[in-house]
């Protein structure tokens, strides 16, 4: 156990599924937590941060400060955790985009292939800070763009048009 997040006890911690594929916890002490949820503290601004882990009742049982205190194989069992409860595609490309006056819909590139969104409102894109953007579609599926400047020039301008 040696390398993972201290508990409340300052004790390291690890993390694993269990056969079933449910998170568990396992203190300093040896003792298990089966069946526990990840949840990101702050997953819009912060998202590398905090990360409360909870149990079947819905009270925190462990917080991590940082995910980089774990234990590689813990670490890598956490961001599968966050993965699975997770929907926030991040889009890569903006293909094209059926008019630019709203509602209008998108058809995009993201991380998780193909998607498109119906943009109900300009107000529905919302600025994360100087760079980056989160777009809620007419489903309220939250897309985010990390960085703008990050997009090919095509896609930029497509964006433009709506900022």
């Amino acid at each position: 156990m040696n390398g993972g997040s201290p508990d409340a006890h300052g004790g390291a911690v690890t993390l694993a599924f269990d056969a079933h594929g449910r998170l568990s916890l396992r203190r300093a002490d040896g003792s298990v937590l089966d069946d526990v949820t990840a949840i990101r503290a702050f997953p819009l601004t912060a998202p590398d941060e905090g990360v409360s882990l909870v149990g079947r009742d819905g009270r925190e049982v462990c917080w991590i400060e940082t995910p980089a205190q774990l234990d590689p194989a813990s670490r890598d069992v956490l961001a599968t955790a966050l993965a699975e409860r997770e929907i926030m595609p991040r889009i890569e490309r903006i293909l094209s985009v059926s008019t630019f006056v709203t509602p209008s819909e998108w058809q995009l590139v993201t991380d998780r292939g193909e998607a498109s969104l119906t943009l109900r409102a300009e107000e529905d894109i919302r600025r994360l800070g100087r760079r980056s953007l989160l777009i809620a579609d007419r489903h309220g599926i939250q897309f985010r763009v990390d960085d703008i400047d990050r997009l090919d020039a095509g896609s930029r301008r497509l964006l433009d048009r709506f900022l």
